[in-house]
């Protein structure tokens, strides 16, 4: 059997790391609501990644396996998510500046059968990232520009930002914005190639 393989996000990041995997997929972005309340890191990315792929899944014919997926920033126990202007933006570069940090990503995996029932797998990685201390003038510089504004924590680590990465501890695709290994491994252990969305047979 063959699921049609259906990534729940709008992200270009998401998108550019399963097609460099070769993955057949398709995408459609979920409208659901994404406010969650005073919630932990990792709750707060479980919580929306879920809630993204039911609302792809409820629409999705089987069979077919959708991905959602969210990430966040956390900085001495603070979310960072998407800044909403050059002033945010700043703000939120200027917490991250010499300090080390975490990127969370939660993943929910629904998989739909033909008949409609379902099944999931979740997760939710946690990754570090140091950054270099940075001056005024190099905050300003890096706001100025349009990369701040659709990433969490207001920073690409794969873009211009990437000269002020001191270091990184875990999954760099996790803070890219999909951990893809995790989501590959777990498919695979149950029964699914995440790149042609055929059933595995060992």
């Amino acid at each position: 059997m063959k699921y049609e393989i259906v990534l729940a996000s709008g992200s270009p990041r998401r998108k550019e790391i399963l097609t460099q995997i070769g993955a057949s997929f398709r995408v459609q972005v979920s409208e659901c609501d994404e406010s969650v309340g005073d919630l932990a890191p990792d709750d707060t990315v479980l919580t929306l990644s879920k809630r993204k792929a039911y609302a792809v899944a409820k629409e999705c014919e089987g069979p077919v396996v959708v991905i959602g997926a969210d990430t966040v920033v956390s900085v001495e126990g603070r979310i960072l998510g998407k800044p909403k202007n050059r002033e945010e933006a700043a703000q939120m570069i200027g917490m991250l500046s010499g300090k080390a940090h975490e990127v969370y990503t939660g993943v929910c995996i629904v998989r739909k059968e033909m008949d409609g029932t379902r099944s999931e797998i979740r997760f939710a990685e946690c990754s570090g990232v140091k950054v270099l201390p940075l001056s005024r003038h190099q905050i300003e510089e890096y706001t100025d520009t349009l990369e701040p504004y659709d990433k969490a924590g207001g920073y690409a680590i794969q873009g211009l930002f990437a000269p002020y990465i001191e270091g990184i501890e875990g999954d760099y695709y996790n803070i890219v914005g999909l951990p893809v290994s995790g989501i590959f491994r777990r498919m695979y252990e149950n029964g699914i190639d995440l790149r042609s969305g055929e059933t595995v047979y060992e």
